[in-house]
């Protein structure tokens, strides 16, 4: 099964607000939103919307 979500465990991206570079620590799909979230290692109590990262490049 291919997944759609733009970023794995352990990647490094960008948070757009802060520009903070920060680690993925947790992928989760929220189904009634048809979007995923994801929880970062600096800051394990907060969740963020792929719309919110971008990738490091």
């Amino acid at each position: 099964m291919k997944r759609r979500n733009k970023f794995e465990h352990n990647d490094i991206v960008i948070l757009i607000d802060t520009g903070e570079k920060v680690t993925i620590n947790k992928t989760c799909y929220v189904a009634k939103m048809k979007k995923y979230t994801y929880t970062i290692k600096e800051k394990p109590k907060m969740f963020y919307f792929e719309e919110e990262m971008k990738e490091l490049l």
